[in-house]
């Protein structure tokens, strides 16, 4: 029932147990009730208590010392002014109780309808119903005082009941109809809160938080109470913090507050309202303030004088310079190896070059075939493509012994790269099968196209026709 018994497990003994048990109605209406009779109970028992008028049914929120503990708290005197629980509620009274819930909903907008009727500036929020269908509870929200001493006549006579006026609050209204807060958890007033404290925007200044109404506002449209629960603490925290009236007075500019960290006890300021924030500690703080007191200025939120700077400056370079001698003498620099003295500068290469014996010259090379080495003089060596025949002789009727063919022997023209041209298959002579020359030429075939032959080579010597 939203409420933790720390107590429960301990072994208090049965004799000097509270005999007050808190009860739980619609809403999060709490009461107490002396358990005359001892009963039995355990925490979420629905029993039957006594009312003013009749009998309600509610279920058992809170026992033990943890209910006297409540009682003080809320200043409620344990005398006889408390009422006494009949029983624990049975299946007939469940039901009883059930029926009369029932009307709760189409008692409310009939209600409605009523006070537009009256033009009564009100809201009527809930209705509850008591167990014994005798008796129901009309709760609304009101700005000003409103009578309603007529809509209590048209109620009793609509609904054929007892009718009770209650005005609640508008924090007391989002209690009783419940919901969840932007934390994820239930409502603290619809659980566990009953006192209602005032809560006002300073309580959100202290903590740094937005004035922004949208966020600090709660269910209800009032602030919210969870401001409160942190306001002690953040006080407590806030008196070493120094208050800053004016911007702190420095060389480079003056210097305004943006931000403090309250529990890191921190501030950050900007100078001339830059972008650039720079946070400094609540001492420092306290030091710059006593020197504009002075009426004089500070060279750096961090620093008083520029000396200072240069100070520390000069000590980085000395730590620098310790390093580089730590680093220098633990490492010492390994020695080159000599070169070898025939290595030498590239300008001369010519000149150790010139010591190797000389080259032979004008060596006869090996002939080969005419048309392999046949050139013009102007003409430049072409570069070869890699090939898998590159090895293989291109004319092998020059190695067979027999005459190359008459395109064969023709030598290339000066001047330039020789040019492809379409070679032609020889037709072989009747009764002749040793060459191809002799014999016409066999006509080319309109229907197919021939490729040409490889450049610097005849006719494909495997066909039949060249054999």
């Amino acid at each position: 029932m939203n409420v933790f018994d720390w107590l429960s497990h301990m072994g208090i003994p049965e004799v000097d147990n509270f005999d007050i048990v808190e009860v739980k109605f619609k809403g999060g209406r709490k009461e107490y009730y002396r358990n005359v009779d001892f009963l039995a109970l355990n925490t979420g028992d629905p029993v039957v208590v006594d009312v003013p008028s009749g009998h309600h049914i509610g279920y058992v929120s809170l026992q033990g010392e943890l209910v006297r503990l409540q009682m003080q708290k809320r200043k409620i005197r344990n005398d006889d002014e408390i009422l006494r629980i009949y029983r624990v509620a049975n299946q007939k009274d469940m039901e009883k109780w059930g029926e009369a819930q029932n009307r709760e909903i189409p008692t409310l907008y009939r209600c409605r309808q009523i006070v537009e009727e009256f033009g009564l500036k009100m809201k009527m929020s809930d209705i509850e119903y008591q167990a014994d269908n005798s008796k129901a509870t009309f709760y609304y929200s009101a700005d000003d005082r409103v009578d309603f001493r007529e809509l209590i006549k048209a109620l009793a006579g609509e609904f054929r009941i007892r009718v009770e006026m209650r005005q609640i609050s508008l924090r007391q209204e989002a209690g009783r109809l419940g919901g969840i807060g932007v934390c994820g958890r239930e409502l603290c007033c619809s659980t566990w809160l009953v006192d209602f404290k005032n809560v006002s925007t300073s309580a959100a200044r202290y903590q740094n938080l937005s004035l922004n109404p949208g966020k600090l506002s709660g269910q209800c449209g009032r602030l919210k109470c969870c401001l409160n629960y942190e306001l002690d603490t953040y006080m407590d925290a806030i008196k070493d913090i120094p208050s800053i009236d004016r911007p702190l007075q420095t060389e480079s500019g003056p210097a305004k507050l943006q931000k403090t960290d309250i529990f890191r006890k921190l501030m950050w300021f900007s100078y001339n309202n830059d972008n650039d924030w720079h946070s400094i500690s609540c001492e420092r703080v306290k030091e710059i303030l006593a020197i504009n007191e002075k009426g004089k200025k500070v060279f750096t939120l961090q620093y008083n004088e520029a000396s200072e700077i240069e100070d520390l400056a000069a000590k980085s370079t000395r730590e620098l310079e310790l390093l580089d001698k730590k680093f220098a003498s633990s490492n010492p620099k390994r020695k080159k190896k000599p070169r070898p003295q025939n290595r030498n500068a590239g300008g001369n290469r010519n000149q150790d070059n010139s010591n190797k014996p000389p080259q032979k010259q004008n060596q006869p090379q090996p002939q080969q075939s005419a048309p392999q080495n046949q050139r013009a003089a102007g003409d430049q060596p072409k570069k070869r493509r890699n090939n898998k025949n590159r090895n293989k002789p291109r004319n092998p009727e020059a190695n067979s012994g027999q005459t190359p063919t008459p395109q064969a022997q023709q030598p290339k023209a000066q001047g330039g790269p020789p040019k492809r041209q379409n070679v032609q298959k020889p037709k072989p002579a009747e009764g002749n099968s040793g060459n191809g020359n002799s014999g016409e030429s066999k006509p080319k075939p309109q229907g197919k196209k021939r490729f040409p032959p490889r450049k610097n080579q005849g006719p494909n010597p495997n066909k039949p026709g060249n054999e």
